[in-house]
């Protein structure tokens, strides 16, 4: 049995992140809803843009948790939140202001959400904050749209108000706030501007990424717990994503691949897991067990260097960027459900 670096604080940081996927749920069904409600073109297509950013965000906050490697259940008030605000949403107690002025402040609790992980996420680990990167972009987007909501607010309250159009000039500010955002809010969480969804290759880098900052925390403690944990999220995560890619994207790959670098794939891997067993019994505190680990990063590492070169580019070259995304999200679904029985 291993420990994991699953302790209060990240465990905490798990529950926020399943608030917000929940939350992006309903965001994606009331601008559904207000599509089929609104006749403004102008509003509409706005509308439009937001729940495409909003479909993809989806798909990045799901990235981001299985990334994370710690699954939680969203707080019991968030969910109760979540169903009163589902009922209004569908019924004809609130004007379509009220239904958009609602949907704006879960837009608000979206983006105070994730800021308060990113800042978090600075004080518990750098695997913490390597896991959650994709999650800056849906920050970013998340306070653009609430910029844009509030000129469709003041459209819509003018209207409601006095039956008549508001003066013009709302949507020439919105740009305006929204372009100064991306000094200011872009800056703070490093706002990426790739817009597309996250293919196969996005997926598993961020694998890499935070697995080589595990062992670089790990080999820069003295402290034989911290290693053990170090440890006990490297086991789980390289585990976690060895078992995924031998289901989904090797059988994927190896037509176009070959089949001796395939299975070059899987040795390497059965190798690296062979490694995790015997560090697994060994004493962190022994003079031996970071030079187990040593081995251990070359081993990953060579494996790392021939999937992000040769196997990335015969991906790019042989798969549509649709086949790529959908085979990223085959990888997490596969990856989630055994990050959730090894939890079991």
């Amino acid at each position: 049995m291993v420990v994991a670096l699953d302790d209060a604080k990240r465990s905490a940081i798990a529950m926020k992140l399943a608030d917000m996927k929940t939350i992006q749920e309903l965001l994606i069904q009331n601008e559904e809803q207000f599509l089929k409600e609104i006749n403004d073109k102008e509003i509409a297509d706005r509308f439009r843009k937001m729940l495409e950013d909003d479909r993809k965000n989806k798909g990045v906050l799901e990235t981001v948790n299985v990334q994370y490697g710690i699954q939680a259940e969203p707080e019991k008030t968030v969910t109760e939140m979540i169903n009163k605000v589902r009922q209004l949403m569908q019924g004809s107690e609130l004007s379509l202001y009220e239904k958009v002025f609602q949907h704006e402040l879960l837009k608000h609790q979206q983006v105070m959400s994730g800021l308060t992980i990113h800042k978090a996420a600075q004080k518990v680990g750098a695997d913490v904050m390597m896991a959650i990167g994709p999650l800056n972009t849906v920050n970013f987007e998340n306070r653009a749209h609430q910029e844009q909501l509030k000129g469709i607010l003041e459209i819509l309250g003018v209207r409601e108000l006095t039956g008549q159009d508001a003066d013009q000039g709302i949507w020439g500010r919105v740009q305006d706030a929204m372009a100064a955002l991306s000094g200011v809010v872009g800056s703070a969480v490093t706002q990426s501007s790739d817009k597309s969804d996250m293919n196969i290759q996005d997926v598993i880098r961020l694998d890499h990424n935070k697995v080589n900052t595990l062992f670089t925390e790990l080999l820069a403690s003295n402290n034989p717990q911290k290693i053990q944990e170090y440890f006990g999220q490297i086991y789980k995560d390289l585990s976690a994503h060895a078992v995924a890619e031998e289901e989904v994207v090797y059988p994927r790959v190896r037509s176009f691949y070959g089949a001796s670098d395939t299975q070059e794939l899987y040795d390497e891997q059965a190798d690296m897991k062979r490694r995790l067993e015997e560090i697994k019994a060994i004493d962190p505190s022994s003079s031996q067990f970071k030079d187990k680990i040593r081995q251990l990063m070359d081993v990953v590492g060579d494996h790392i260097r021939q999937e992000e070169s040769t196997m990335f580019a015969a991906i790019r070259n042989n798969l549509s960027s649709d086949e790529s995304e959908q085979l990223a999200t085959q990888f997490k679904a596969a990856k989630q459900r055994i990050q959730e029985k090894a939890a079991k």
